[in-house]
């Protein structure tokens, strides 16, 4: 196991590597999961395929609320390594625990109990209601184990621990897929139920993490914590976990608000663009994943710094994640561009939707640059307990530049999805413009949450 080495000697990349290369197996396989979720589907139909995905953006609706707590923490519990002060990262650890699952139980009552009244928001057709209400009721009952797995991956990846995290969920994209393919197709024996075993096993897989994740966090502690420290909650620790988590989670908030709206929108561009849409998204996933795991280690990483008191190379050293991951992130993207046809194709024999999705994929290629800064210098900016700027400017470009312009384009305008898309580009890049400056203005220096102190350090391994 690799110690993460926040001193003055240690390569900002060499140590980057090390945070980062089990979260980019962790990450890739989660996309995986999804991925392999939309292509067994696709074996269904692609009804299926778009009611799932419609009911996924409820679901990840509903995985911003819980990070909140799960963000929260793991940014506190950063800064505390860095700072070496072992007792806060214990109890930090208790409080975000009890909070999400008290959260966790109450978001699955609710969406459970009016699962309904939100279907009816996307005006969906009778085929497409009918996969959707059986899965989001068996999927939406397990939410609350969902908030446990992602409050102490969190909290395990900020104590250096991404390797654990890496390795359950590779043990649960085996399952999923297992549990996907036994339903889907019924074999030994197993009846074939679709999508409601498509349901069955996401449900199972998630309940089963979240038992591991809590055996595994429990054996990585230093010092036990007692079951009096779940019960009694201090206004202190409650207070530095949603003073971070509450803006760094509204700007994920945001932006899936914003989704859903968007949903809304091409719902009524039809069942092909709905469609489109969820294989685009799916397969541009595989352009954000090392982005996506830059992001989450650097956040770990520039926590610890600013924890220390190494403002300064946190500075310079966030520039060398962004570059790195606009490279992989460019690199996979044209290859996606040019092979746009090639690529639907495997998902679907539906003409219109593969050569809709490849004009897609052209488009997703010039977006993904600011998508990618955003990504990794929000993370940074979050970490360094600057994470109220960021909602605020997200929120402005979210509602005020996107929703318009992809109603404007896509409905009044009618290019459709393509439309929707060219708004999504415009909102990515202004935003990554001004996270840049932001960055470079180097207010966020005067953001941090904790002070260094003589207590001894916790070892932090990756």
């Amino acid at each position: 196991m690799q110690r993460i080495d926040i001193s003055s000697s240690a390569s900002a990349k060499k140590q980057l590597f090390f945070i980062t290369w089990p979260i980019l197996i962790e990450v890739s396989l989660q996309t995986m999961m999804r991925f392999s979720d939309v292509f067994m589907l696709s074996f269904v139909s692609d009804d299926a395929v778009a009611a799932i995905g419609v009911v996924n953006q409820i679901m990840m609706f509903t995985f911003v609320l819980f990070n909140f707590t799960a963000m929260g923490s793991g940014i506190v519990v950063a800064q505390f390594v860095g700072a070496k002060q072992h007792d806060k990262v214990r109890k930090t650890i208790a409080h975000a625990i009890t909070i999400n699952l008290l959260f966790g139980l109450l978001i699955s009552l609710i969406v459970v109990s009016f699962r309904h009244q939100f279907l009816n928001l996307f005006n969906l057709e009778a085929s497409l209601y009918q996969y959707a209400d059986i899965y989001m009721l068996i999927v939406a009952s397990t939410l609350f184990s969902q908030a446990i797995v992602l409050t102490i991956s969190s909290i395990l990846q900020a104590m250096g621990h991404t390797k654990d995290v890496m390795s359950i969920v590779l043990v649960m994209n085996i399952f999923n897929i297992l549990g996907n393919y036994l339903f889907i197709f019924g074999t030994f024996g197993v009846p074939a139920l679709g999508v409601t075993g498509v349901a069955i096993a996401t449900a199972v897989c998630r309940v089963s993490a979240m038992i591991v994740i809590f055996i595994i966090l429990s054996k990585r502690l230093p010092v036990k914590i007692k079951r009096k420290h779940f019960l009694k909650l201090e206004k202190e620790y409650v207070a530095k976990i949603m003073n971070i988590g509450v803006p760094a989670a509204g700007e994920q908030l945001s932006y899936n608000i914003s989704q859903i709206f968007l949903t809304v929108l091409i719902t009524y561009m039809g069942a092909t663009a709905l469609a489109t849409r969820v294989y685009a998204q799916n397969i541009m996933a595989l352009m954000t994943v090392f982005s996506m795991s830059v992001s989450k280690g650097m956040q770990i990483y520039i926590g610890q710094l600013v924890g220390a008191g190494k403002q300064e190379r946190a500075y310079h050293d966030m520039f060398i994640g962004v570059k790195y991951a606009l490279l992989v992130a460019l690199s996979i993207g044209s290859v996606l561009a040019i092979f746009g046809q090639q690529v639907f194709g495997v998902f679907s024999n539906d003409p219109d939707i593969i050569a809709l999705g490849a004009i897609i994929l052209v488009v997703g290629l010039l977006l993904e640059p600011g998508r990618t800064s955003n990504l990794v210098i929000i993370s940074a900016l979050r970490a360094s307990g600057d994470a109220r700027f960021p909602v605020f400017m997200g929120m402005v470009s979210m509602w005020g530049i996107c929703l318009p312009i992809a109603y404007v384009l896509g409905i009044t305008f009618e290019l459709g999805l393509v439309g929707v898309w060219i708004a999504m580009l415009t909102d990515e890049w202004i935003r990554a413009i001004i996270m840049t400056l932001r960055w470079r203005s180097k207010k966020w220096m005067s953001k941090s949450l904790v002070k260094d102190t003589k207590e001894a350090p916790i070892v932090a391994k990756a």
